[in-house]
């Protein structure tokens, strides 16, 4: 059974502002379909809808931030990341600002509303900008740890989750493990590094590689900036051959820094499985992932070719 991001945002925030009365959360007029109506009726002096000003937003919470409290931008991940870019660089990076970013609706997982509003590059964006940490969420449980954690922490950081097909990963976190990543599943013959949606579809994935005598570790990384580079390494050294797996286009998301990391301290064969090169289109998360190739069976496809160009054979 699947719960939804968006319920599990409002709870988080929830509890984060019970115990931090600085923490302002701001949105552009979308608290209905983002769900945060029981945050307004709980904190209605800590919340602030701008309308349809995302710029406006951008520049009211660096304001914020300069004075002491703690904003919360939650937002389509294509309206609070990509269409107010200019303002986050300038007043929020630029300065160095405790702004923090929750960014729903990522990637292709956004489903019927097409092409417009799913954002397959705003990791790439986001990790460009000096100082922001890149975060992102696989389940309801990480959701509720990543916002509480990124709520805590000082400095600007951004929180990339889906819209509401959350499928369970995680029974409950306690904490969140400072080196960014988690490894759920251990094995010596291809490193599999996955983030957000796309995690439970590499687990699934595992087990059918399993199946077929392939052992394969599996990675959340969830910290997509800064990245444990150390965790990476050690996997590619290990198996000597990688996948990573992500619901974003392969250049410049996590696929993209993974093979940064490699290039420099462990070449290794890589083969990225995610969006290549072109936009989405309206349709089912399901259908979506069969059409642009980030299923199971996706996966478990790359895990053989990278397999084949192991290093050392």
């Amino acid at each position: 059974m699947s719960s939804s991001f968006r319920d599990a945002v409002c709870d988080a925030l929830i509890a984060s502002a019970s115990d931090n009365p600085s923490v302002m959360v701001l949105s552009p007029d979308v608290a209905r379909a983002l769900r945060l109506e029981r945050f307004l009726e709980r904190f209605p002096n800590q919340y602030v809808s701008v309308g349809i000003s995302e710029a406006n937003m951008v520049g009211s919470a660096a304001g914020l931030a300069s004075v002491g409290y703690t904003p919360v931008i939650v937002g389509f991940s294509m309206f609070v990341a990509e269409k107010p870019f200019e303002q986050i660089r300038n007043v929020v990076a630029y300065p160095n600002l405790n702004v923090k970013i929750i960014a729903t609706h990522s990637g292709l997982c956004v489903g019927q509303d097409g092409a417009t509003h799913q954002a397959t590059e705003d990791i790439a964006v986001m990790r460009m900008l000096p100082g922001f940490r890149v975060l992102a969420a696989c389940d309801v449980p990480q959701t509720k740890a990543l916002v509480s954690d990124m709520v805590r922490r000082t400095g600007p950081a951004y929180l990339r989750l889906g819209r509401d097909k959350a499928i369970p990963v995680y029974s409950e976190i306690g904490s969140v493990s400072e080196r960014g990543a988690d490894v759920l599943r251990d094995g010596d013959d291809v490193a599999v590094f996955t983030t957000g949606t796309m995690v439970p579809y590499v687990l699934e994935a595992s087990a059918a590689l399993e199946r077929e005598g392939i052992h394969a570790s599996v990675v959340n990384v969830f910290s997509i900036k800064p990245m444990d580079e150390d965790i990476v390494v050690s996997f590619a050294r290990r198996c000597r051959c990688v996948v990573t797996a992500e619901d974003h286009f392969i250049a410049g998301g996590l696929g993209g820094a993974i093979c940064e990391v490699l290039c420099a301290r462990c070449p290794s064969p890589v083969e990225r499985v995610g969006v290549r090169d072109t936009f989405g289109e309206s349709g089912s998360q399901d259908d979506l992932y069969i059409k642009y190739g980030l299923t199971p069976s996706d996966v478990r496809d790359a895990a053989h070719r990278a397999i084949s160009r192991r290093v050392g054979g």
